[in-house]
């Protein structure tokens, strides 16, 4: 139940007028309601008690003179997004009197509607902000917090921080439900952004803890994961880069957990990596975040991601990339400018024609007052042609650019299920000729008579099997379960070809096993090859050496054996070699240079040093979780 609060004013005070029931409701009841539905966390809720509210006073024999009923009626639009709608709805509210708490509640929210384009508030709807103010403060109604809410976000819109944080604080202090814990939040939340507009960094971290502490204690999940991402601001401006990146992941995971990721997620984790000096996994983000940005149908583009980019691509040095980020840059701002102007020369001429029109009917007035009824049909006429022939033109450029961005999304999402589906294939490509051998294995065993050893080898085949069929969904998956598959694996040709070799496998501090991620199936090839040919008909036991460095930021991978070489291979096997260097060297163009991203590999004959074997060394980028 909603707990209803009084204006703790007489009705003839405030101007409330004659006592309008609905079910037991009075005037001051329903505006009590009204602000009460600040309190409500989600909209499916909302949704359910304005349709009740509007379901009953619906049944009112003079509804259309109750303020309450165009006011419900308005709130009910706007849950559909019918906003032209919603706003002749609240138009249609009148008050008893002048300027009491219902003519006070309807300015405020056409006031609302008319700033809500985040344009600049010219000084005559200022003046006429701070004159809805003065009435209410006058009069002691308890809608003033409404008006102090309505000046911070002018001034915000005005790019005056500081006047926006002193009036959100007069917002929060006069609020009827301010010790409310959504409203304790939603006031913490706006006074950090605002604080971190101003460069404030005791503010920004005062509203934080204020913020997390609300959090905690009610057990809001989302409000506490969001207090990471202000964190991660907090830390950034300390320069404390490394922890900054932390409180951004966190927030991140959270969000991909929920199901509620988006690009501004993207965009700031990405900035954290570039801030930690880690350009290959911020350029990984940009790159997500603006495909995901794409897919907003509002058609709105952010020039952020190609900044962020921009200076990734510096910092790795290469350049060639960063102009093509700073021509989508240039292209994203024109395309915006071109937007705000086109709505700017848009207001204008509705201007233009409402003076016009105003204009005429002055005119008409003038000369001939018997022709009053042929002059408003004139009027209503006109305006109606006006009103059609606007629609029908807005309708024309919304269709026509709506046509040209789904041909070009189309576009884009066609060329990326092509490289999609290219590493996929490449992938795929591998893992036959894997399988084959392994049953070739499986088949010697069993033509040797060895049952136990058999069901043995056929146990770890098939759960290494299974590994490498939910890897073939991936991308990427982590050191960790590349390992784990090797080490599989790796069992299976111990089995099979028993006391011929040894193996190790190493991974170096500084690398995250679990943070992150290659592409499967990168180096079993190489360590087939290895057992396969490099281990045959050697009169000593084989040496298998796997490790995962950090090298130049790349991840070096080294597989090293002290088996035959190459030289002493048949040609067969040099042309199997050769076939598995190609579908890597192409997976490679695929994930990684697609994209300028270096990533390359070198197998060297280990003959030239006095020593035998065969060395492999692989280089990638450093794609981190």
């Amino acid at each position: 139940m909603l707990c209803l609060v009084s204006c703790e004013q007489k009705p003839e005070a405030t101007g409330a007028g004659p006592s309008v029931s609905v079910k037991g409701q009075s005037t001051a009841d329903l505006i009590s309601f009204i602000l009460s539905l600040d309190t409500l966390k989600g909209s499916k809720k909302l949704r359910l008690i304005i349709n009740q509210q509007d379901s009953m006073l619906s049944l009112l024999p003079d509804k259309e003179k109750n303020p309450f009923y165009h006011y419900f009626r308005a709130r009910k639009f706007s849950l559909k997004k019918k906003k032209d709608s919603a706003f002749a709805a609240y138009q249609l509210m009148k008050g008893y009197r002048k300027n009491d708490d219902i003519e006070l509640l309807r300015n405020n929210i056409i006031i609302s509607y008319t700033i809500a384009n985040g344009s600049m508030v010219e000084a005559t709807l200022m003046n006429r902000i701070f004159s809805g103010l003065k009435t209410a403060e006058t009069q002691k109604s308890c809608l003033t917090y409404l008006y102090y809410d309505i000046i911070a976000q002018a001034y915000y819109q005005n790019n005056n921080e500081r006047k926006s944080l002193e009036y959100a604080a007069k917002y929060f202090a006069a609020h009827p439900y301010k010790n409310h814990p959504i409203i304790k939040q939603r006031y913490f939340d706006i006074s950090f952004l605002l604080a971190s507009r101003l460069g404030d960094l005791n503010k920004m971290l005062y509203y934080n803890n204020q913020a997390r502490i609300l959090a905690v204690d009610i057990k809001d999940s989302l409000a506490l994961a969001r207090t990471y991402d202000n964190q991660a601001q907090i830390y950034s401006k300390q320069r404390k880069t490394d922890k900054a990146l932390d409180c951004s992941r966190i927030y991140f995971r959270f969000l991909k957990k929920t199901d509620n990721l988006n690009d501004i997620a993207y965009n700031n984790l990405a900035t954290a990596f570039i801030q930690n000096g880690q350009p290959d996994s911020a350029i990984f983000y940009y790159r997500a975040g603006i495909e995901m940005e794409k897919k907003d149908p509002s058609g709105k583009r952010k020039t952020s991601p190609y900044l962020g980019l921009m200076d990734a691509y510096k910092f790795k040095g290469d350049y060639r990339s960063a102009l093509a980020a700073a021509d989508s840059l240039y292209k994203t701002e024109i395309r915006n400018n071109k937007a705000i102007e086109a709505a700017k020369i848009a207001e204008l001429h509705e201007k233009y024609e409402v003076e016009k029109k105003d204009r005429s009917i002055n005119d008409l007035n003038s000369r001939n007052k018997l022709n009053e009824k042929l002059i408003n049909q004139q009027r209503w006429l006109l305006f109606m042609v006006l009103v059609v022939s606007l629609a029908a033109v807005s309708l024309f450029i919304i269709s026509y650019r709506q046509l040209r961005l789904k041909d070009k999304n189309k576009l884009l999402a066609a060329d990326n299920q092509r490289l999609i589906m290219e590493q996929k294939l490449l992938q795929v490509q591998l893992n036959p000729h894997f399988i084959f051998n392994a049953i070739s294995n499986l088949q010697g065993l069993i033509s040797s008579g060895n049952t136990s050893e058999s069901v043995r080898y056929l146990k770890s085949f098939s759960g290494l099997l299974r590994a490498i069929l939910e890897q073939n969904r991936k991308d990427f998956i982590s050191i960790d379960e590349e390992i784990s598959s090797l080490n599989n694996y790796l069992l299976l040709q111990q089995m099979r070809y028993a006391d011929t070799f040894t193996y190790q496998i190493s991974v170096s501090e500084e690398i995250d096993a679990q943070g992150i991620l290659i592409p499967p199936m990168l180096i079993q090839p190489f360590i087939e090859n290895s057992i396969e040919h490099g281990f045959r008909n050697i009169p000593y036991k084989g040496l298998l050496k796997i490790s995962f460095e950090k090298q130049d930021n790349q991840l070096e991978i080294t597989i090293n054996d002290n088996g035959c070489g190459l030289s002493n291979t048949a040609s067969v096997d040099q042309q199997k070699q050769s076939l598995a260097q190609t579908i890597l060297a192409e997976r490679f163009e695929a994930l990684f240079c697609r994209y300028s991203q270096n990533a390359s590999f070198k197998l060297t004959d280990k003959k030239n040093t006095g020593e035998t074997g065969v060395l492999v060394k692989i280089n990638i980028p450093i794609i981190n979780d």
